[in-house]
């Protein structure tokens, strides 16, 4: 709580003048702050972009009132690792990110990126509902430096060295730091050596690392270790993205895994994590692949037995044969008269001969949703004191592109009871802005930008399914970004005032 005297002093220094009517007054809320404490009965003054007030506070003459009817008044959420971008060109209301009340995206994720000059300009251009935030991708950095038919092999010294200059540059320029997509085949290539001489860069800038890491099954332990030596060696702030454990024999044992997160926060490491609340993820069809062998029935028959269930996991697309789309790989091995590891490596073997015959063809040639985590572990990892929520989705495919938020709200807060309501939000903004050094954002306190949300927690649910995969949430009432009303009444308002977020 402010005293009266100091919320007059901000307002004075803000330029608010009490004497016209340019600011708004959330009342009757209670106020989950961003930062974890309990919810508290309140008001909030915004005046342009800013909160410039917080407290019991008296509405002023000709002052707009807003009565959010003892709903919960939060922070804007923050998904940590995002794929929203690229749909803003086509639907900058953007519907999927507002109706689970995420007011920023942080892009640049896997290791792709697009520039951060690129990004100024689109978004001052162009106009978006949301906020942006992003990382330089390293496998971005390669295919400039290396060209995209040299990917299949570790970087030169010389290589290293150029993207090195890039990166340092991306990062002077407003990049929050690098991150590595290095399960993917464009980095899995690269050496350790070349992803640390390059997170050392990051670090030397005051940037950040994070990390889609070289496995999330066969060799987690491994790909764990390197992250953690990056945390240790560097000293700066290192995250896994979509923490997982995706091999059936290993279920189960996030409990070791955490805690040997935890004994490398006690050495010192700032490792951190952040997760989505699905048990299924969405790729390629080679990530099931670890040995990179694409025409090994062994290997496919691994894939199908320990790194994704055949007959939950579904082709989201697949331009070779779009009937296949919506099935799962059972269903396909069934139509085609073969076992589900014949069916994935003559998928894999379609996929590449489509994309030499279509040498201009755009976007994704397949992409499959593949059915590969446990419940149990989900939660743990939700749980997690150091654990924050993202998305990893778009617009469309996968039903957290549209669901994300909302589902963690309703299954794990309303439904079946793992987090404080307190707690979820501090994990989708206040602890969210920390790990990735966004400042000013992800708490309600004055001084702070206006990105907010009106919960309704008797109402809110996810409503995003495999099938529909863009389906609406209830429970979102209305979203404010810088200010401005971006979502009400289940659509959104027209009003574009996203920004490009910089690292300070």
């Amino acid at each position: 709580m402010r005293s009266k005297l100091s919320g007059f002093v901000l307002l004075f220094l803000t330029g608010f003048s009490y004497g016209q009517n340019t600011s708004t007054l959330i009342t009757e809320v209670r106020i989950i702050d961003g930062t974890g404490i309990p919810a508290y009965v309140g008001s909030v003054r915004v005046n342009g972009n800013q909160i410039v007030d917080v407290g019991n506070l008296q509405a002023l003459p000709g002052e707009q009132v807003i009565k959010g009817q003892n709903k919960f008044l939060c922070p804007g959420f923050i998904d940590a690792h995002s794929h929203h971008f690229s749909s803003l060109r086509a639907f900058p209301q953007a519907a999927a990110t507002n109706n689970q009340g995420i007011t920023t995206i942080v892009i640049g994720q896997d290791g792709g990126s697009y520039s951060v000059d690129s990004l100024r300009s689109w978004m001052s251009q162009r106009k978006a509902a949301v906020n942006v935030a992003t990382y330089t991708g390293h496998t971005t950095l390669r295919e400039q430096v290396m060209g995209e038919d040299q990917l299949l092999r570790a970087a030169t010294s010389a290589e290293i060295s150029s993207m090195q200059q890039m990166l340092a540059e991306e990062i002077k320029k407003g990049s929050l730091g690098l991150s590595t997509g290095l399960e993917y085949e464009p980095a899995f290539y690269s050496s350790k050596e070349e992803v640390m001489l390059l997170a050392k860069t990051a670090a030397a800038q005051k940037g950040r690392y994070i990390s889609h890491i070289r496995s999330e099954d066969v060799t987690l332990q491994d790909a764990v270790d390197e992250i953690i030596r990056i945390g240790r060696e560097t000293g700066m702030p290192v995250q896994i993205s979509h923490l997982k454990i995706a091999l059936h024999s290993q279920w189960n044992t996030s409990a070791a895994l955490l805690q040997q997160l935890q004994q490398a926060r006690v050495e010192g490491v700032n490792i951190t994590a952040d997760v989505y609340p699905y048990t299924f993820w969405n790729s390629t069809l080679k990530v099931l692949f670890p040995s990179r062998k694409y025409t090994s029935l062994p290997d496919a028959t691994l894939a199908v037995t320990q790194l994704c269930d055949p007959a939950g996991s579904v082709m989201v697309h697949f331009a070779p044969v779009p009937a296949y789309e919506g099935k799962t790989l059972s269903q396909i091995a069934q139509i085609r008269k073969e076992s589900p590891a014949q069916t994935l490596i003559q998928l894999i073997a379609m996929a590449d001969s489509f994309r030499k015959a279509n040498p201009t063809f755009s976007g994704s040639v397949e992409t499959i949703m593949g059915k590969a985590m446990t419940e149990n572990d989900v939660r743990n990892f939700i749980a997690w004191p150091l654990s924050v929520i993202c998305s990893d989705g778009g617009n469309g495919g996968h039903p957290r592109g549209y669901g994300t938020f909302t589902r963690v709200l309703y299954e794990y807060v309303s439904k079946q009871p793992l987090l404080k309501v307190e707690t979820a939000i501090y994990k989708m903004t206040g602890l969210t802005a920390q790990h990735l050094g966004i400042q000013k954002r992800g708490v309600i306190a004055p001084g702070y930008i206006a990105d907010l949300v009106l919960l309704d927690m008797e109402k809110v649910k996810d409503h995003a399914t495999i099938e529909n995969g863009k389906a609406l949430s209830d429970g979102i009432d209305q979203v404010w970004i810088g200010g401005q009303v971006t979502w009400q009444h289940q659509k959104p308002t027209g009003n574009l005032p996203g920004v490009f977020i910089a690292k300070e």
